[in-house]
């Protein structure tokens, strides 16, 4: 993975208006470490010179400091073996529910995207932390996103693309949820509901003859 390809989804974030001057960082995994975008970097002015190489201790190398969120990324790439890429917003919807401290429960059948029947919210730690890391592993277990309490969201997913899809489709399901909420209570589906969802999730959008790579 190259600090192009970082740089590029750094941008297509703040795009999208996910990331917001420096409020969020993303990473991809490298043998023993991870290439991670440096702290306090701005959509606007991002480059590939600011995505930095640097170990699961935070040791980075070079001048350049990594994200303060390198704890999170380090912790997750340390617990999930399949995470590939790491992604970290304020996004509005998913913040405005974090700010909640509640999870995104099981209001739509794309939530089986995220591994389980809903999106948990880790408690309220301080960022840049080992604390918050651990909370949010703990959060993220079964899954592959959670919410951070009073914060924002993060994820993962085996590629950058992947990831960076996935907070795509998780704050615009927060935000229809957030939609429904305001003119009444959603309906959840049920535990048989969701489990057919996640049944139907295991073929969803595989072309026949064409090999997942």
């Amino acid at each position: 993975m190259s600090a192009d390809a970082l740089a590029a989804a750094y941008r297509r974030l703040g795009e999208a208006g996910l990331i917001v001057a420096s409020a969020g960082n993303l990473s991809v995994r490298g043998i023993a470490d991870m290439l991670i975008s440096a702290t306090g970097v701005k959509v606007e002015t991002v480059s590939p010179a600011h995505m930095v190489w640097t170990d699961f201790d935070g040791q980075p190398r070079g001048k350049m400091l990594p994200s303060s969120e390198w704890h999170m990324h380090a912790a997750i790439y340390r617990a999930f073996p399949e995470a590939g890429a790491v992604v970290h917003t304020h996004a509005d919807a998913c913040t405005a529910l974090a700010c909640l401290n509640e999870p995104l429960p099981a209001f739509h059948y794309m939530l089986a995207e995220f591994g389980g029947d809903d999106v948990r919210c880790a408690p309220y730690l301080t960022f840049g932390t080992q604390e918050l890391a651990d909370a949010a592993v703990i959060a993220m277990e079964g899954r592959t996103a959670c919410l951070l309490a009073n914060h924002g969201m993060i994820c993962h997913g085996p590629t950058l693309e992947d990831a960076v899809t996935a907070t795509l489709r998780l704050e615009s399901l927060v935000r229809q949820y957030l939609l429904a909420s305001s003119v009444g209570t959603p309906r959840l589906l049920t535990r048989d509901e969701m489990a057919a969802a996640h049944e139907r999730y295991t073929t969803y959008g595989q072309q026949p003859g064409v090999a997942l790579v």
